[in-house]
């Protein structure tokens, strides 16, 4: 299957106090660690909710400040317009991400249940997710999930990085 990978990286960082994404572990950005492990598994990786200059970006829809759904919605218009099926998804924050998280997650629409960010998202989804922005409901990532009948998946955990002490935990594993 035709698989995108997105890294969801528009968030504010309240928590870290800083700009996360540019957040070194061992060495390497933790965006870098992101595009890196999803480069492995699809066919194109896009960073959503910043511009980069040497890998394809596109914006959160609607807008900025949508949390992970508006990265979830601008990587699904991008996947469509670029003819891809599926959508393989991850915050910038989620270092460690399993190597067979492809096959972990299909078929989609499936999410890990303790990081439902990290999911696999058919195109399709994107009109459930449009629903759910424009909605006055509950914007959250189990919204989504149960708009689109997606599968919780327990397995392997990848680190979730919210603030300093947490990346700091993690250097030199």
């Amino acid at each position: 299957m035709n698989m995108l990978g997105a890294v969801l990286a528009g968030g504010r960082a309240s928590r870290f106090g800083s700009d996360k994404a540019l957040a070194r572990l061992n060495g390497q950005t933790l965006l870098g660690h992101a595009v890196t492990a999803l480069a492995i598994q699809c066919e194109r990786v896009v960073v959503v909710g910043r511009e980069m200059a040497d890998i394809a970006s596109t914006p959160d829809y609607p807008g900025p400040g949508m949390g992970p759904l508006g990265g979830i919605a601008g990587s699904l218009r991008y996947a469509r317009e670029h003819g891809f099926a599926c959508v393989l998804t991850c915050g910038v924050d989620a270092p460690g991400l399993p190597e067979n998280l492809r096959n972990m997650l299909a078929p989609a629409p499936a999410y890990l249940a303790s990081q439902p960010v990290i999911g696999c998202w058919p195109v399709e989804a994107l009109e459930a997710v449009e629903a759910i922005l424009a909605g006055d409901g509950k914007h959250s990532m189990r919204a989504l999930a149960q708009a689109c009948g997606a599968r919780a998946v327990e397995g392997e955990v990848p680190a979730n990085i919210n603030t300093r002490a947490d990346l700091a935990a993690l250097q030199g594993d």
